[in-house]
């Protein structure tokens, strides 16, 4: 068996909203635990409606006796408050994300929740979170949900809100590394990729099993995947409206810039003027309007200027036009700079690793490695994370 344990690097602060959910999902699981020990109250009328579904489920192999005797209060309070596809709820949509079937159950989402969410919850904020956090998690539900519309079994667990923020993760955080634990046949420590890892975990344990079973079985594969494609889709969005926005102390500008003065002012050395006239065009009007040095030197000005949020969209914009080729690993090493002054240690470290592997000369890479060590020191560690 493979238990993840830890990843790194890790951001600073206290993830407060992340350890908030935990706590109330343990509190929801402590509080109701006594149930499991209570038989059911004989007149509710939520009673007979289980037997008979249970009954149906089993190929009616068991007796309404056999079944009775087996249930709990905490079956039934489990069906009050399980979203149930044949009998959907919007209360319900939110309530279900906060029980669990078990003790393992809650303990597995538990540790993935701690796991991989203080870094997402960093670089959102707590709010934004918090809502990216129950709004996967909803749709998680809902796309289980349509596979099995007229079920009647109560689909509960936080595992749809944490595969949103698996999604995340993937897309931002992809060379993270993360630690896992081999117990059998030997007890060994492994450390391998993020993304390897979370490519693993959609595609082998929920993608594949998905397919075979055509969204049949006890665990709820299709709230995996759509949780983990709600968190994948929203941070992509989020990414992509970084490139395409403008920055705050650009604001107001009108769009009607001009290419042809954005180079004249370049030229001239009227920096200044420059971004403001670039600022003032539409995003999709600063597509490869600029070569990748003079994005580099008005990037440079604006940091220099006190502008890293504008000089960040300048990075950005520049890797959406020039992908690839030798200045690449400039605005790779900027754009970490900038995130990394900002505290935001993990998307920078993230920045770094691809400007070594964008053939840097050798004052980036120098520069480059220089700060993957500082991130390395700040993690507590004697030597860099990773140093390709």
């Amino acid at each position: 068996m493979i238990f993840p344990i830890g990843d790194s690097p890790n951001p600073e602060g206290t993830p407060y909203v992340t350890y908030a959910l935990i706590a109330i999902n343990v509190a929801v699981y402590v509080l109701v635990l006594p149930l499991s020990w209570t038989a059911p109250d004989p007149t509710d009328p939520a009673l007979q409606e289980y037997i008979h579904l249970v009954a149906r489920q089993t190929g009616y192999t068991l007796s309404p006796q056999q079944i009775l005797a087996r249930t709990s209060a905490y079956d039934l309070f489990v069906f009050e408050w399980g979203y149930r596809p044949v009998a959907p709820s919007l209360l319900h949509l939110f309530t279900s994300m906060f029980l669990h079937g078990g003790l393992g159950h809650l303990a597995g989402n538990m540790l993935f929740l701690w796991i991989y969410g203080d870094n997402v919850e960093h670089r959102l904020g707590g709010r934004r979170y918090l809502a990216a956090y129950l709004a996967t998690g909803a749709a998680a539900t809902l796309f289980h949900a349509m596979f099995s519309p007229n079920s009647g079994l109560p689909l509960v667990g936080a595992s749809g809100a944490i595969s949103g923020v698996l999604g995340f993760y993937f897309l931002w955080f992809p060379r993270n590394r993360v630690h896992l634990l081999l117990l059998f046949p030997f007890l060994v420590r492994l450390t391998v990729s993020a993304r390897t890892l979370l490519g693993l975990y959609v595609i082998v344990e929920n993608l594949l099993p998905f397919v075979i079973s055509g969204g049949a079985g006890g665990i709820a594969h299709g709230a995996h995947i759509g949780g983990f494609v709600a968190g994948l889709g929203i941070a992509y969005w989020m990414d992509r409206k970084a490139v395409q926005g403008q920055p705050s102390s650009y604001a107001g500008e009108n769009a009607e810039g001009n290419g042809d003065r954005v180079r004249a002012w370049l030229q001239q050395g009227r920096l200044d003027d420059a971004a403001t006239e670039y600022f003032a065009l539409a995003p999709e009007a600063t597509e490869r309007l600029l070569e990748p040095r003079e994005m580099l030197q008005l990037a440079s000005w604006l940091v220099d200027a006190g502008h890293p949020e504008a000089a960040l969209v300048l990075y950005r914009r520049q890797l959406r036009d020039y992908p690839t080729g030798p200045m690449a690993a400039d605005a790779y090493l900027g754009a970490g700079l900038i995130q990394l002054r900002a505290g935001q240690a993990t998307a920078a470290y993230q920045h770094f690793l691809d400007a070594l592997e964008s053939k840097p000369t050798p004052e980036i890479e120098n520069a480059a490695r220089e700060a993957l060590r500082a991130i390395g020191r700040h993690q507590g560690r004697k030597r860099p994370l990773v140093v390709p």
